[in-house]
């Protein structure tokens, strides 16, 4: 896979995703937000990548979006098209059928900082922050993100002040699984990866569904939709191969069926 943009790496079940605009701290323009859509789509389809890892490169994980890319938005459809691919390249991470882990490497701002929140497991370096500081230019977005990780309190602080939190600070709250160094990032993150894709693809696929479509469902009818989704992978060759492999002391190979 090849991108402007974007850095991809497959290897062990693993896909690497590196955001590739170091000059301009990993900022989003169009056409990086394209390729997003495109690569997490691709990923998200093929038969030999269980996981995923999203990164960047240089000193920031992105920061955020790249103002000197936006046109002039005082034509009538400019709002609606920009906000449709800004929106679709978020949803397009977010709705990804593969786990995602965010490395945060650096500065993650904005909608670097909802590439972060899109994600499902995080990892911090401890040069790392997360921000939303649209309210420092005069905008303000982000908060129907931030209230879905962060209690009120400091989802409206962030929301109402630009306020960066850091690594250690995401640490404290239990918000990500480590804060290292800059030089064990990736390789704690490629730990968690390694884990993650030595697990049966089509139970992958189900528990990622149901990690997503569930938080917004009732309690009783969350569980009974979990329930039927244990049916279903029962009957299934991947589970029939996990037990054999349990009773005979061995690790399963699974075939994705």
């Amino acid at each position: 896979m090849e991108f402007n943009t974007l850095l991809v790496e497959i290897k062990n079940r693993i896909a690497v995703v590196t955001l590739n605009r170091p000059e301009k701290r990993n900022a989003q323009n169009t056409e990086m937000r394209h390729e997003i859509i495109e690569c997490f789509d691709v990923l998200g389809a093929r038969d030999d990548v269980s996981v995923i890892i999203v990164t960047g490169a240089g000193s920031a994980f992105s920061a955020g979006a790249d103002l000197s890319d936006r046109k002039d938005l005082s034509q009538p459809g400019a709002f609606p098209k920009h906000h449709r691919i800004v929106r679709e390249s978020a949803y397009a991470i977010r709705e990804c059928p593969k786990p995602i882990i965010a490395a945060i490497n650096g500065a993650a701002m904005g909608a670097g900082f909802g590439i972060v929140m899109n994600s499902d497991i995080w990892v911090a370096a401890e040069e790392a922050y997360v921000s939303m500081p649209e309210i420092n230019v005069g905008l303000a977005g982000g908060v129907s993100f931030l209230n879905r990780i962060f209690g009120q309190s400091r989802a409206r602080r962030m929301f109402y002040t630009g306020m960066k939190v850091t690594g250690r600070e995401l640490y404290r709250l239990g918000l990500v699984e480590a804060c290292t160094t800059q030089e064990e990032l990736l390789p704690f993150a490629m730990e968690i990866a390694t884990e993650i894709a030595s697990k049966s693809p089509i139970a992958l696929r189900l528990a990622k569904e149901a990690a997503r479509l569930t938080e917004n469902m009732p309690l009783r009818e969350a569980y009974r939709y979990e329930q039927g989704n244990t049916e279903f992978l029962s009957k299934t060759e991947d589970s029939k191969e996990a037990q054999r492999a349990f009773i005979e002391k061995r690790a399963p190979v699974y075939v994705g069926r």
